[in-house]
């Protein structure tokens, strides 16, 4: 993927990699580690979920969808529902603050982002990171791509469970928004970036503040 993100028509900026093997071998590491022990102690707040989610509405408490991972390369990625089962009867659809799709119980694992959980499986799997952008489906990415040239240039790094985006507004985000939060974290990640992000979003998920 060209190293060059536009930014829009007229301006182009430059993606950063990581500075060293080094740093991505950490970050790999962190990804592994901390998903494998995340899983264990969150177990418990998993399976509490799995039986209350069926109980607000019918259906599993699982959803999987398919997204674009590095490079574009497809995956399945694992939440915990919060939206109705019926939720794109009518296509595909942009999460919104005060989405009306979202279930009692999914409005509160949202905010918390417990529905993010199961996505450990998808980092231990390689899928995705710990921190990056948040992995969209192929349609969003063609119909951004329209208006917001560069959208796609997201998919030069691994996406995240949580990302800067997420930590600096997440859900009630614009497309716009969340491009400018997304190319700001390719152009200066670092593993002190990497643990900052980490905690804000630690600091999102035991207090429900934090995220605009």
């Amino acid at each position: 993927m060209d190293s060059k993100v536009r930014v829009d028509r007229q301006e182009e900026i430059l993606i950063k990699p990581l500075s060293t093997s080094s740093n991505f071998n950490i970050k790999r590491a962190m990804d592994i580690i901390i998903s494998f022990f995340m899983l264990i102690i969150t177990a418990p707040i998993l399976l509490l979920f799995c039986i209350l989610i069926p109980i607000d509405s019918t259906g599993s408490p699982f959803f999987y969808q398919q997204r674009l991972g590095l490079d574009g390369k497809p995956f399945n990625m694992i939440k915990l529902r919060s939206m109705g089962i019926d939720a794109e009867k009518n296509g595909p659809r942009w999460a919104s603050a005060n989405d009306s799709r979202v279930t009692r119980i999914g409005a509160f694992i949202r905010k918390t982002r417990i529905d993010e959980i199961p996505q450990l499986i998808n980092v231990l799997k390689g899928d995705m990171s710990l921190i990056g952008p948040r992995p969209e489906r192929e349609y969003f990415y063609k119909e951004f791509e329209k208006f917001l040239p560069g959208f796609k240039n997201r998919l030069y790094v691994k996406p995240g469970i949580t990302g800067w985006a997420q930590v600096n507004g997440g859900y009630v985000l614009t497309p716009k928004e969340k491009l400018h939060y997304d190319l700001y974290y390719i152009q200066h990640r670092s593993v002190a970036m990497e643990v900052k992000i980490l905690f804000r979003t630690l600091t999102i998920v035991f207090t429900g503040n934090g995220a605009r």
